[in-house]
């Protein structure tokens, strides 16, 4: 004689259909141009958009290719400053836009091709009315460089929301993350940035609610675990250049 099996609490159902509609990235569109930069905004229309940035070597597209639970949807390079492209990446099943900028702060790359990936950069940041947050990319093995700093006073100096993420987390300890955090909240208005890790999956889940509630998907918390006290976190001045890329 079988036994029927008990029926699924709500909260197991809900996991069973988190399961079934987990985020995942699909490349849309590689540009190389301005021209071509404006031709894709125009197609896109109201979708949200969220920008995804940082330094050439903080494992940007590492941290893609976790997002997508995919190997090779970015390809990961060891030479600094490889990717020339605006690459516009769909979030399935959700539907809003990440947005992959150049990388910046590689001094190698010839000074006309810097401007350019600059002007690029700026043109997208500057001109893009969907665009509902900047994800900055930190390393969190290293101190606050200018470069990044620059590119968070660039993005709140134009009322960007700015998203915070240390990447490489799994290679620093539990001090040194959260000194860093300390750190970089000096600069982003008293949130704190978020441990992630592409290799481990530390942080994965909470990033991925940040992003979901930044393009008005979800609900998503201010900062990556919670606040840090007021005391510490005084007031950075807003700079008005775009880092170079």
């Amino acid at each position: 004689m079988s036994q029927s099996r008990p029926a699924p609490t709500a909260a197991q159902s809900e996991e069973s259909r988190a399961a079934k509609r987990e985020s995942t990235l699909e490349l849309a569109a590689t540009l190389y141009t301005r021209e071509q930069l404006r031709e894709a905004l125009a197609g896109m229309g109201e979708t949200p958009q969220i920008a995804l940035a940082g330094r050439s070597n903080v494992g940007k597209s590492s941290l893609l290719n976790a997002l997508a639970r995919r190997r090779q949807l970015a390809r990961v390079s060891s030479t600094p400053g490889k990717t020339r492209s605006i690459n516009l990446f769909r979030v399935v099943p959700e539907g809003f836009y990440i947005t992959d900028l150049p990388g910046y702060g590689y001094a190698r790359r010839g000074k006309a091709e810097r401007r350019a990936w600059g002007e690029l950069i700026g043109d997208y940041l500057t001109g893009t009315p969907q665009l509902k947050a900047v994800v900055v990319l930190l390393d969190c093995r290293l101190p606050p460089q200018q470069a990044d700093r620059d590119m968070v006073s660039f993005a709140l100096s134009r009322n960007l929301p700015v998203l915070a993420v240390l990447t490489k987390a799994d290679k620093c300890s539990q001090r040194e993350r959260e000194a860093r955090r300390r750190e970089w909240a000096i600069f982003l208005r008293g949130a704190a940035p978020l441990p992630v890790s592409a290799k481990s999956g530390m942080g994965m889940t909470k990033l991925w609610d940040m992003l979901r509630g930044a393009a008005g998907a979800a609900s998503a918390p201010s900062s990556g675990e919670g606040p840090l006290p007021e005391r510490d976190v005084p007031q950075a001045d807003a700079a008005e250049d775009v880092p170079h890329a």
